[in-house]
């Protein structure tokens, strides 16, 4: 099982993205399970959202406290929340960012894979979000799917104009720009 916890601010898409993450791996026939955890409830406020990924049947139903993949859609977050706490040794983290993953140092994770690729601007590109407040959701989607290699970017892409109401081919395409664009 694979265990993935995302870390953003309310308004920026953090539980739709965990659900489309569990959409796609299930359409390829794995087990799933997606959740939110909601502290503040408002905009700008840390969300963290969850998703487990099987290829057998899921017994466990609480947080995940010992993930395998960090997935981090606003990088005020690093420093101002203890998002590396239980990363399992090797895990990944998936970074929003314009900087390269040589710039990133977790002190307190054993030796993670970071991962880094610019959702914002590439949101903005296909008119998601403003230029304030990038929705970059859907965006990052193709990043985890490159990275961690659990679901293919078809089904990404295919979740994605499943679940979002509106833009549904423009979010689908910031998602492919993401897996081509990844560096780590």
């Amino acid at each position: 099982m694979i265990e993935i916890r995302f870390h953003g601010r309310g308004g920026q898409g953090a539980v739709k993205a965990s659900d489309i993450l569990a959409m796609a791996a299930f359409a390829e026939g794995k087990m799933v399970q997606a959740f939110p955890f909601f502290g503040v409830e408002r905009r700008g406020a840390p969300v963290t959202a969850f998703t487990r990924i099987s290829e057998d049947e899921i017994r466990i139903h609480c947080y995940i406290y010992e993930p395998d993949v960090l997935v981090i859609l606003d990088p005020t977050l690093i420093g101002a929340v203890p998002l590396t706490d239980g990363l399992k040794p090797g895990g990944k983290i998936i970074i929003n960012t314009t900087r390269p993953p040589a710039d990133f140092t977790f002190p307190k994770a054993d030796d993670p894979k970071v991962f880094t690729v610019d959702c914002s601007s590439i949101a903005l590109k296909h008119r998601l979000g403003s230029k304030e407040a990038p929705i970059v959701n859907t965006a990052i989607l193709g990043a985890v799917a490159k990275a961690t290699n659990l679901v293919s970017i078809n089904s990404i892409m295919e979740a994605v104009k499943e679940k979002i109401p509106v833009n549904k081919e423009e979010n689908a395409l910031a998602a492919k720009e993401t897996y081509q664009k990844l560096q780590g």
